[in-house]
């Protein structure tokens, strides 16, 4: 039980060596909530039809994820900039044009997992 914390070592504990091992398995807070803020991304129906249209099509401007998702550009441009802020993706200009890219190689991973049916 050597990695119960000092805090939490007087609580009643059952099976101390698969405590040790969840303890092991949940890591640091920080990284909990990284994953934490990662996931709660996709948890938007909106977003996550972005960032698979994305995944899967390449890049594309505002106006063309509209209308492959069915939103209208403001939440479109709304969304992608949550998206941008938290370095998911990545914008690149042509001219007046800006095509968003998934570039979170994290992000694609959990992608592919959406994007093949893999439940």
């Amino acid at each position: 039980m050597h990695l119960v914390p000092a805090a939490r070592a007087d609580r009643r504990i059952i099976d101390g060596h698969r405590v040790c091992d969840a303890i092991a398995a949940i890591g640091e807070p920080a990284r909990v909530r990284t994953w934490a803020d990662r996931f709660s991304l996709l948890s938007d129906p909106g977003r996550l039809a972005l960032l698979l249209a994305l995944h899967q099509a390449g890049p594309l401007a505002v106006s063309d994820l509209a209308v492959a998702t069915g939103m209208n550009d403001p939440a479109v441009s709304q969304a992608l900039r949550l998206l941008r802020a938290a370095g998911a993706v990545a914008g690149e200009k042509e001219g007046r044009v800006v095509r968003y890219r998934v570039v979170d190689p994290l992000v694609a991973d959990l992608l592919k997992h959406c994007a093949t049916g893999t439940d």
